[in-house]
């Protein structure tokens, strides 16, 4: 009877499961895109707090998760448990007019931890006129 339990205990720590990636990225790249893609709300939390009392800011700042960074990935407590996730971000406007850089911390709860705004890019004026863009 200890025997057979072995046995199938040990068929179940052996057992393989392959990942199917069906994009059109390494794994690596798509993990890294889907695990960014999952924090779109609170990483727009983070962005409306970061730049709401900017007087400047262009309407429509928006951000790309292909363009965001993974900058640390932080284990809290054991695998599999709660981790948090540093990211850099970069606010756009209009098409892809880079606006700032702000470093936004989440957990994999979805929870916005921190947020902190590390640079914010002139605008630029239109050709032949005094208003920005």
């Amino acid at each position: 009877m200890v025997g057979m339990l072995l046995v199938i205990s040990n068929r179940t720590v052996n057992a393989k499961t392959e990942t199917i990636n069906a994009a059109d990225t390494e794994l690596c790249e798509t993990v890294k895109m889907a695990l960014i893609s999952s924090l779109i709300e609170p990483v727009d939390k983070a962005i409306v707090e970061i730049y709401k009392d900017d007087k400047n800011v262009p309407e429509g700042l928006s951000w790309a998760s292909y363009d965001t960074e993974i900058l640390k990935i932080k284990q809290l407590y054991g695998i599999g448990g709660l981790y948090e996730i540093t990211l850099k971000v970069y606010p756009y406007y209009r098409a892809h007019m880079g606006y700032g850089e702000d470093e936004v911390v989440i957990n994999t709860r979805g929870k916005l931890i921190n947020y902190k705004h590390l640079k914010t890019y002139p605008r630029t004026a239109t050709k032949g006129s005094d208003s920005l863009i």
